[in-house]
């Protein structure tokens, strides 16, 4: 039996030689790791937090059959740089308009995942003319309050002892808990591609502090900003979903009037993992429609 490798202990070059899937290109100076399939016009899938890239695996192969897909990792996930700097939302916008123009995509329609949804709820309001329609599943930015765990793990020590506990155990029961409805449908394969990037050296860090900056709920005036737009958005939630409560996709909905929203029923946090036939279907009938 092999044994256990520590989470937070191994360097990002070894690690992304090893378990990387797609290309890497420097952006600011800094490594992104991201992956590229298919044909026809651009549409960008970004992750949301304790998560990276693979949370598309579901999704790529079908969406790929329509649309050049392109899936980077978020700095501080998956396969890209762990240096320290400022998270937030306008990190990452900064990254996406720079991965934009490093690879030459001049417009792209966006897929954003909880705080990939907030990220790209940022980046449209910002760069309008550079997206074409927006997805967003299950996504942060509205005003709420943090979950009962996420309150846990701010408190001194104790995310920095649950996260290096030499289990799966603990972000067994965290996916179980807050991101997937059903956890008996997820084998061990995607259990090892969805957390493995948390071995890389840095990782804890890079959760702890942007949970400890507390900016996921901080987009409303963004939203009413997006409403004015007259924007093409179609909202995705799980109806089971724990971490961003319906209630708050149905009030976003409402400020984004036109706006279209799906409920995926038997899904969580992450209905596109949990459903994807579902997820796939909707995506395409709106990115065509």
């Amino acid at each position: 039996m092999d044994s256990f490798i520590s989470w937070n202990s191994q360097s990002l070059q070894e690690w992304t030689e090893k378990f990387a899937k797609g290309q890497i290109i420097e952006i600011n100076g800094n490594q992104t790791h991201y992956i590229d399939v298919g044909q026809g016009d651009p549409l960008i899938l970004l992750h949301g937090f304790f998560l990276d890239s693979y949370t598309w695996s579901k999704n790529v192969k079908s969406l790929s059959d329509h649309y050049k897909v392109y899936v980077p990792d978020l700095w501080g996930f998956g396969y890209s740089t762990r240096e320290p700097v400022d998270y937030g939302y306008q990190l990452y916008v900064d990254q996406l308009l720079g991965f934009m123009d490093t690879l030459g995509i001049e417009r792209a329609s966006l897929v954003g995942h909880s705080m990939g949804g907030g990220t790209a709820i940022l980046f449209t309001v910002q760069n309008r003319d550079r997206v074409n329609r927006l997805i967003l599943v299950d996504p942060a930015g509205m005003p709420s309050s943090l979950p009962l765990r996420a309150k846990l793990f701010n408190l001194p020590g104790v995310g920095e002892f649950l996260m290096q506990l030499n289990t799966d155990a603990f972000r067994r029961k965290n996916l179980a808990d807050l991101w997937i409805h059903e956890m008996e449908n997820m084998s061990d394969h995607d259990f090892d591609n969805l957390m493995r990037f948390q071995k890389i050296e840095g990782s804890t860090e890079v959760i702890l502090s942007i949970l400890r900056k507390q900016f996921f709920h901080t987009l409303g005036d963004e939203i009413i900003q997006l409403a004015k737009l007259d924007f093409p958005v179609m909202l995705v939630w799980g109806r089971e979903e724990k971490n961003i409560p319906l209630e708050r996709g149905k009030a976003m909905h409402q400020i984004l009037d036109g706006s279209r929203l799906e409920i995926v029923e038997a899904a969580g946090h992450m209905p596109n993992f949990e459903r994807p036939e579902t997820f796939n279907g909707l995506a395409i009938d709106f990115l065509e429609s």
